[in-house]
């Protein structure tokens, strides 16, 4: 009996450990832009996607928010698109779209029918060849994204801690600003620069078309180059280089706002590249230290202790540099000073003591969930091709990036720990509240 339940077990575990490769086609246009198709006949769906690379990091340090603005503005209108009329077009044809903005790029989708394949391509292509930019289209995404400003961030409790982080630990990379930017700096912005910015940045050869779901190559890809082929292509871009000094000593930091009544204490640290092996480590790290409530840190201060009322941890991983966040906030009256001596005793431990097979292997389980779910739908998988195109330069990721968690050793969770997780590395940072308040 034994032996019948371990195979079954065995096969259970083999089905859903190997999930089926993602193919896909790649290829570029004469004009640069770069190609991506994956075809998925399960349902009549499609997803039509660009992404451009594009975010806060590649704007100018007095007209920062630009890239998430640009995310609102290419919604306006197009010079065969009214204004106003995107959303309704896209609607009354049975579809869904969105955009997002990041440090690093800007992700624009359709999600349609399949039978609209060529509508979404006809949208997009419209997008990247014939926005209209005007200072009627600024001046309604202005008050939209100040809008949004003030209910995320300003009026929002704890806001501002990514600022604050950011701020503090970025000193000549362009990190140090978030990505909704300076409204002051978006005022204070001429028509003529936004024009300009969108001649830079959102060209055919600064971007990935990724098309996924119930399509014909043969069709999809000559109304690829009937739709985006005549776009011209835009001049090279030349990115500058930042890099951090690196830091030696604790930096110690204060921030009050006015829509909290609890504290609470963070920790970070600067830490390289989304693209390192090192950084798949950090993100082990933090699964380990604060993922669900069986993690080290949620059983020694909320559980045990009853020190915290919830305690987190998370790496923050970009193109260029990231960051490594260790949060909480106390419990009654405890100090917070208490609750970085946790962190750091936790920490202690991940630089001096291996990890147990089992740990690692539970680990490993929860990223192999992870790994499938998010190539589970062809949303998902079309997000993925295109950032692991445009950020990693490593299309494939989609099929290998697993492997390179399940070669993590605990050795190399020690030695990442003792590399990046030192006191004299990092911020603290107490958020408190306003005096009074």
């Amino acid at each position: 009996m034994k032996r019948k339940i371990a195979l079954v077990a065995f096969f259970f575990l083999a089905s859903f450990s190997f999930a089926p490769e993602v193919e896909f086609v790649e290829y570029d246009l004469d004009n640069g832009l770069h190609v991506v198709l994956h075809q998925d006949n399960s349902a009549p769906v499609v997803i039509t996607s660009v992404m451009y690379h594009v975010g806060a990091k590649d704007e100018d340090p007095d007209r920062t928010g630009f890239a998430h603005f640009f995310e609102h503005l290419l919604f306006e209108g197009t010079e065969n698109i009214g204004r106003g009329e995107w959303f309704k077009i896209v609607s009354s044809n049975g579809g869904t779209n969105n955009a997002n903005t990041t440090d690093d790029r800007t992700y624009y989708y359709e999600v349609f029918p399949s039978n609209n394949l060529e509508l979404g391509l006809w949208m997009e292509s419209e997008r990247m060849l014939h926005p209209v930019i005007n200072q009627e289209g600024v001046d309604t995404q202005n008050e939209v994204v100040k809008e949004e400003k003030r209910l995320r961030v300003d009026n929002s409790p704890y806001g501002h801690f990514i600022e604050q982080i950011k701020v503090n630990l970025f000193t000549k990379h362009p990190y140090r600003w978030t990505t909704i930017g300076s409204m002051d700096d978006l005022d204070a912005a001429t028509l003529e620069e936004f024009q300009a910015f969108n001649k830079k940045f959102y060209i055919p050869n600064n971007a990935v078309l990724v098309v996924a779901g119930d399509i014909d190559f043969d069709e999809t890809k000559k109304m690829i180059q009937d739709y985006f082929g005549p776009i011209p292509k835009g001049e090279p871009i030349v990115r500058k280089q930042f890099v951090e000094d690196p830091i030696t000593e604790q930096i110690n930091a204060e921030y009050h706002d006015p829509n909290i009544q609890l504290p609470a204490i963070l920790t970070a640290y600067r830490t390289p590249s989304m693209k390192t092996r090192d950084a798949y480590v950090l993100e082990m790290i933090s699964t380990l230290l604060s993922d669900g409530n069986s993690s080290r840190l949620y059983r020694k201060m909320v559980d045990n202790k009853k020190e915290a009322l919830n305690v987190g941890a998370f790496s923050y991983a970009e193109e260029d540099y990231g960051m490594y966040i260790i949060y909480a906030m106390p419990m009654g009256d405890t100090p917070l000073d208490t609750l970085v001596a946790d962190f750091d005793e936790e920490i202690v431990k991940l630089q001096t003591e291996l990890i147990s097979e089992d740990e690692l292997q539970k680990l490993k389980n929860k990223y192999e969930n992870s790994f499938v779910s998010s190539n589970s739908s062809v949303e998902g998988i079309a997000n993925s091709l295109a950032r692991y195109y445009m950020l990693y330069g490593d299309i494939n990721l989609i099929n290998t990036e697993l492997e390179i968690y399940n070669s993590i050793t605990p050795e190399e969770i020690m030695e990442v720990a003792k590399k990046y997780l030192n006191k004299n590395q990092r911020l603290v940072l107490k958020y408190l509240p306003v005096e009074g308040e």
